[in-house]
């Protein structure tokens, strides 16, 4: 870690300017100084030429590594291509250096600070509040959680990759962070304690529009509404779906294509056959941490005493 870092005056990294060189950082700004224990160095404001090197730095990047605009699948991707690019980059011969880039780099390093043990985690934390229909509020979109906090507060902890919503010390939601605005995020999972109850709404609540599942669920849904009227097929369906809350969708669908092939549809039976492929088999008892038990010797049984028995039913 470099113990000097200049910055531009960035509104992520400053929220005054309060003298020439001195400002009154972000409060997420000062965790990051926290964590990696480097100095800020800030430019002068309207002064570009106190940052040229940067700059020349950033055409250099962006006419080598993204010209012509690479063509990529994801973000991801594109983080890899460019990192292969960093890396390929180290064998330049810098001008009026007398050596490659990893060499130079090399020597820096030597007066670099160590890294931290864990890494920095780059987020926003605020608190909000879920309205009526169980929805947070975050940077102009909306996010789900389960209806039984609708109304109650909740931390957001908002990465670049993820938001998760937190109530007291649990985790209860987590999504993809959405970058666009006014935009919804529905779990279809968050909802399905409230349509079992109210199974009427199930083929028109909004959060389950886009909800694809497997085609095995349907199947199961005609037959259980085949077996049950008045909606209380519709509600065993929905019973089955709460699996979701504890167990993956791919491991719901296998117990629902186990129990469709042996025409055992009920909730309850599904139920158990995912908790029962869900337990694994108990270790052995071990010692380890019980000195005292380790003093104790049980001898092997001897069985050869009723090998006199055998002989016996054998003669007579």
């Amino acid at each position: 870690m470099p113990r000097r870092i200049a910055y531009d005056n960035t509104k992520t990294a400053v929220g005054k300017i309060t003298g020439s060189r001195d400002r009154q950082v972000t409060r997420e700004f000062q965790r990051l100084l926290s964590h990696y224990l480097f100095t800020p160095h800030f430019c002068l404001v309207r002064r570009p030429n106190e940052k040229g090197h940067v700059e020349r730095l950033l055409d250099y990047a962006r006419s080598n590594f993204l010209v012509p605009v690479p063509t990529v699948p994801s973000l991801e991707a594109l983080n890899a291509a460019l990192e292969e690019r960093c890396r390929q980059d180290l064998e330049r011969m810098v001008r009026g250096k007398p050596g490659t880039v990893a060499t130079l780099l090399t020597e820096e390093r030597v007066v670099f600070l160590p890294l931290p043990a864990k890494p920095f985690e780059a987020r926003r934390v605020t608190q909000a509040a879920a309205d009526s229909l169980s929805l947070i509020r975050f940077d102009t979109n909306s996010y789900s959680v389960p209806t039984r906090y609708a109304h109650r507060p909740l931390t957001v902890v908002a990465t670049v990759t993820e938001v998760r919503l937190i109530h007291e010390d649990r985790l209860v939601a987590r999504h993809p962070r959405c970058w666009e605005r006014e935009q919804f995020r529905f779990d279809p999972v968050h909802y399905l304690e409230l349509l079992e109850r109210k199974p009427g709404g199930f083929d028109y609540a909004r959060p389950l529009e886009q909800w694809q599942l497997p085609d095995n669920f349907a199947l199961l849904r005609r037959r259980l509404e085949a077996a049950e009227a008045n909606g209380q097929g519709t509600r065993a369906f929905i019973r089955v779906l709460r699996l979701l809350e504890k167990f993956t969708l791919a491991q719901v669908a296998d117990a629902v294509d186990y129990a469709l092939d042996i025409d055992v549809i009920d909730p309850d039976s599904i139920r158990l056959i995912l908790e029962y492929r869900a337990d694994e088999p108990v270790d052995l008892f071990r010692l380890d941490g019980w000195p005292r038990l380790q003093l104790v010797h049980v001898r092997s049984t001897d069985v050869s005493a009723y090998q006199a028995l055998l002989e016996g039913g054998m003669s007579e």
